[in-house]
């Protein structure tokens, strides 16, 4: 073995030094609570705050996002799924409609807000999410109704106890950093009240909307209120509700953390119009800003209606101009992208989407092929119903072969494929399993697919439709003649009731008039 010299072994203890301080600095960068102090944030805005504004307002130089606000017990219906074609993860419900979506790219920005009344939902709901995201936020601030009535929003600043009893419960029941966003109440001595009151339940902020629950956004904002709070409290204050009256372009974000004293400041209408004011070099053209918000929209899928309602707020008084019009008149994505004259981007993207799923289901399938169990017996079939005589089916017909020689009854383990949501079952029949090797679109499909599967290697009937009657179909036959033997007879019965019925009433009538006579 060659002797190494001192400047060689030197050398090599220095890179394996850098090596491990890089990897160590980067664990702390990953591990590192999100912090709140000096930064510039997009508000919670409900309908805008969906992942191609949050991308983009962080593009444009946004340090932390707040996603929109999502009702708790909304998000305990859902299912977390990752989407490989999109790279995100998905909170889907079970009527498939994606509640919220998020991807790597904001990991470590984004903060979930969520609106609820209850503190052991809220701690569910963050231990749903808290891997996906940097930071928990519960709404306390929000005056509309459909947050209010449930005891969310707004509602929550009347009751000190319960806002204590989130916080604390969120704040001990998961690791990351835990905020609120409240408004300002009547007295200014009862805001700080709370906010201290607050800020002893361990979060990590408070965001204060500087208004009161029943004003809105053309009343002026109270940055003497939020500076109280900012003098109060040791935790980091974010400043909101400025873009009426002070933040126009990038400079004004300084300017209104200086008034309020804030730690930072969360900007909410003046992004929504143009999330390019989170810029330091200046506003970017609307028109350019819209483009790259489409870009999002479409790589990300998201929903039509949202991408439009995000443009028409975008938009503002160029909705009376023929492209606003167009864009009031958009059904689709497709239709949306030709009246910003980006027909190419998006058949482009979709292409690269669809061959990206396309890739992802056959790479699946392929996968499933080769971990399957040796001992399953397996076809290329489907079930059409077509095929078979009404209310006959291959399930039926294994059932009863079962019976017949004496097996237990067919079991049947169905399994879906999270990337298309297709099903494929498997039948045990005699300790012998069976299954089709294609993937079927319901759960029923596919145990009727691998009924005919067992059925046609055991060389049995399967019900098909010129197959000649056999014992099953004379049996339903029978049953469906006996049956109509007795709707009959039942008809009979009240037919021959009625007319007694009308004998007797008939008789009674002349009794009655011959009394009166």
């Amino acid at each position: 073995m060659p002797r190494l010299s001192f400047h060689s072994l030197y050398r090599w203890f220095c890179r394996s030094c850098w090596y491990l301080g890089s990897h160590i600095i980067e664990m702390i960068v990953k591990t590192t609570p999100l912090c709140f102090r000096g930064k510039n944030i997009l508000a919670p805005m409900v309908r805008i705050g969906t992942l191609p504004m949050r991308l983009l307002a962080l593009d444009y130089g946004a340090d932390i996002v707040y996603c929109e606000e999502l009702i708790d017990i909304k998000m305990l219906q859902c299912k977390r799924v990752v989407n490989d074609i999109l790279g995100t993860v998905d909170f889907v419900a079970p009527n498939e409609r994606v509640v919220f979506r998020t991807c790597e790219r904001e990991r470590d920005s984004v903060v979930f807000q969520m609106g609820s009344a209850d503190a052991a939902r809220a701690l569910a709901v963050a231990k749903l999410v808290e891997n996906d995201v940097a930071c928990i936020d519960v709404n306390m601030g929000c005056p509309k109704e459909y947050s209010t009535k449930g005891g969310m929003g707004a509602a929550l600043l009347s009751d000190p106890d319960k806002i204590e009893s989130i916080l604390r419960t969120l704040v001990k029941g998961i690791s990351k950093p835990v905020t609120c966003k409240i408004r300002i109440l009547p007295l200014l001595e009862d805001t700080v009240s709370l906010a201290k009151r607050i800020e002893k339940t361990g979060v990590a902020a408070i965001a204060v909307h500087g208004r009161k629950k029943e004003e809105r956004p053309q009343h002026p904002v109270h940055c003497d209120v939020i500076k109280a709070i900012s003098e109060a409290v040791s935790v980091p204050v974010i400043a909101n509700g400025g873009s009426h009256d002070f933040i126009k372009e990038y400079t004004d974000i300084e300017a209104f953390q200086q008034t309020t004293a804030a730690s930072s400041v969360m900007i909410a209408r003046a992004a929504m119009w143009n999330p390019s004011i989170f810029r330091k070099e200046g506003l970017c053209p609307l028109k350019d800003v819209m483009q790259e918000y489409i870009k999002y929209a479409v790589r990300y899928d998201n929903h039509y209606t949202n991408t439009k309602y995000c443009l028409c707020q975008m938009l503002r008084e160029q909705l009376e101009t023929t492209q606003g019009k167009n864009l009031h008149a958009a059904q689709s994505t497709q239709e949306i992208c030709e009246v910003f004259e980006m027909s190419g981007f998006y058949k482009e993207t979709i292409a690269i989407l669809e061959a990206k799923k396309v890739s992802l289901e056959t790479k699946t399938q392929d996968e499933g092929d080769q971990v399957e169990d040796t001992d399953v017996i397996k076809m290329a079939v489907r079930f059409d119903k077509r095929e078979y005589p009404p209310q006959i089916t291959p399930k039926m017909y294994l059932l009863e072969w079962c019976r017949k020689e004496k097996h237990p009854q067919p079991v049947y383990e169905t399994v879906q494929r999270p990337l298309d949501k297709l099903f494929c079952s498997v039948v045990t029949v005699a300790e012998q399993k069976y299954r089709s090797s294609l993937w079927d679109k319901s759960k029923k499909l596919a145990e009727q697919a691998a009924a005919i599967v067992c059925l046609r290697t055991l060389g049995l009937p399967e019900g098909k439709l010129g197959e000649g009657e056999n014992h099953l179909i004379k049996k339903r036959k029978r049953e469906d003649h006996n049956l109509m033997n007795n709707r009959e007879h039942g008809d009979e019965l009240i037919e021959s009731a009625c007319k007694k019925v009308h004998l007797t009433e008939g008789t009674s009538d002349s009794s009655t008039s011959e009394m009166a006579q």
